[in-house]
């Protein structure tokens, strides 16, 4: 059975404490020709006016600003797009800029800064701290699916997504020209490539000859394809959570779904040992509560926090954001109590939303490039920017006719992986269908980067982003990459380790680099 499919949006959010990117419209590198390059002039020689964020309570010491970026590349003249900034100034001798991408994809930087910018505070000494809202996220021209009105989970026959593959093949071609219908102009021009020319167009606006960066989850995606694209521009770069350049989205899907399934266990059994657990103190039927909570959701949503259905699908969603640290599983546990015993949702929906009400976006015109105010962000900008910049990224385009062959086999084979998390994996992998067919940049040019050396982190228990990605994407980079070993578990070191936060801010800061295949474990995290 797959998750049943609804342009209604799917609560979910990917930063550093989030899960990596699951799923998949396509573009790529500016089409070469044998003309003169592009004149980007304009855009390169604009610096950023720093002044005081828009909006109430956000930190008094961080500011705002934005840049304008080309929406195409390749015909600059053809319109342009904000993107929106924010940084946390340098306290010390300033040295330059240290940029930081949260994850997702689809993840909006600069309310998560608001949230969590403290973390970064010892690299103020000497760096401005400087996030973004990536193209077609947050407030930068943020794409949408719609607004609910459009449910496509039921045919009229009464046949859900999980049957007819003909059927779900309709449905999938629905869900595509319902996202291109309500995104706009930016929608075909979305995707790591282009994100990551527009942070070049940010290195020189905050007036760096080099780029420092840290990226996390789908942020080390966008900092390799970087380090490609401009290795003679690469400062000092930090990807933490590693994620895969080369596997294709199917296993990428199977490979989260089992990443999640064992932390969902691991919380199962860290859970049943308190009694004011939900399911009881029986580890096996707890595991089997939670599948039939899923099951009967999806059957009988509940009213949500926010006016919107909550169905078993956003309960996946919000717990998988759960399980990436096991510092949130006391909060989860509370929160799966509220819902069990009481129907409440506004617990569970935290940790899909990052503890921040959903942004709405009315009906408008069709948007002219400049920045959205925050409450015009569409309410399922993140799910709906997650698929397309995935999809964007990817140059596997299976026919009709290949999904419907394979149908059942993908299905067994994600329900094998997870009975939880392998139906909601496998339908955002199959949100490609109906979309252009992405880049072939990541997978084919990605690789054999001539950069200064750069730090990987992979963590051993990391459920999104698999340790193997970690040493694969090294030797695919090639010599400069030097990976540092976190033993801990979790989605990504900096937050949880201190060892590792130790290492990276002092790359960032003073150039010290950890050997390659050095390691951080629990015992380090206990020294002062």
């Amino acid at each position: 059975m797959l998750a049943k499919l609804s342009t209604r949006p799917m609560l979910r959010r990917c930063a550093v404490t989030g899960a990596v990117g699951l799923v998949l419209l396509g573009t790529g590198l500016p089409t070469a020709t044998d003309g003169p390059e592009p004149d980007l002039t304009r855009f390169y020689e604009q610096k950023v006016a720093w002044a005081k964020c828009p909006g109430e309570g956000l930190p008094k010491d961080m500011q705002c600003g934005k840049i304008t970026v080309p929406l195409d590349y390749a015909h600059p003249k053809a319109g342009t797009l904000d993107l929106a900034l924010a940084r946390y100034r340098a306290t010390g001798e300033k040295r330059g800029s240290v940029l930081v991408n949260f994850g997702g994809p689809g993840g909006a930087g600069v309310p998560q800064f608001a949230a969590g910018g403290k973390e970064f505070m010892e690299l103020t000494d000497n760096y401005d701290i400087v996030t973004f809202d990536p193209r077609g996220v947050g407030r930068s021209s943020p794409v949408s699916c719609g607004d609910g009105q459009e449910d496509i989970e039921v045919e009229d026959d009464g046949t859900e997504l999980g049957g007819d593959p003909q059927h779900v093949l309709r449905q999938l071609k629905k869900a595509a020209d319902a996202c291109a219908r309500h995104s706009g102009p930016v929608l075909p021009h979305i995707g790591t490539v282009n994100a990551s020319r527009d942070m070049d167009v940010m290195r020189q606006a905050v007036g760096d000859e080099k780029l420092n960066y840290l990226g996390f989850s789908y942020g080390t995606r966008l900092g390799a394809v970087y380090a490609a694209q401009f290795p003679e521009k690469v400062g000092r770069l930090v990807l933490d959570g590693v994620d895969t350049l080369t596997e294709p989205l199917t296993e990428q899907g199977v490979a989260g779904a089992q990443g999640q399934q064992k932390a969902l266990e691991e919380f199962i059994n860290w859970c049943v040992k308190d009694i004011a657990c939900p399911f009881g103190q029986d580890a096996r039927e707890a595991r089997k509560q939670v599948v039939r909570l899923v099951d009967s959701l999806d059957e009988n949503p509940v009213p949500s926090a926010f006016g919107e259905p909550f169905t078993g699908q956003d309960l996946v969603g919000a717990i998988g954001q759960a399980l990436y640290s096991e510092e949130l599983w006391p909060s989860l546990e509370r929160a799966l109590a509220s819902l069990v015993e009481d129907g409440d949702t506004h617990a569970i929906e935290t940790f899909a939303t990052g503890g921040m009400a959903p942004w709405r976006r009315e009906e408008t015109d069709e948007p002219d490039g400049g920045l959205v105010d925050a409450e015009d962000v569409p309410l399922d900008n993140l799910s709906a920017a997650l698929t397309a910049i995935n999809c964007a990224d990817d140059p596997d385009r299976p026919s009709g006719g290949q999904i419907a062959g394979s149908l059942d086999r993908l299905r067994a084979e994600y329900e094998q992986a997870s009975p939880v998390f392998g139906p909601y994996r496998l339908t955002g992998v199959l949100l490609c269908y109906g979309r252009p067919k992405g880049t072939d940049f990541i997978r084919d040019d990605v690789k054999d980067v001539h950069t200064p050396k750069m730090l990987l982190v992979g963590t051993r228990g990391d459920p999104a982003t698999p340790y193997r990605w970690t040493v694969e994407t090294a030797k695919r980079l090639g010599p400069s990459a030097v990976v540092l070993d976190n033993k801990g578990s979790g989605h990504t070191g900096y937050a949880s380790s201190k060892c590792v936060h130790r290492k990276v801010d002092t790359f960032l800061l003073y150039g010290t680099l950890p050997a390659d295949g050095s390691s951080c474990g629990p015992e380090d995290d206990r020294e002062s």
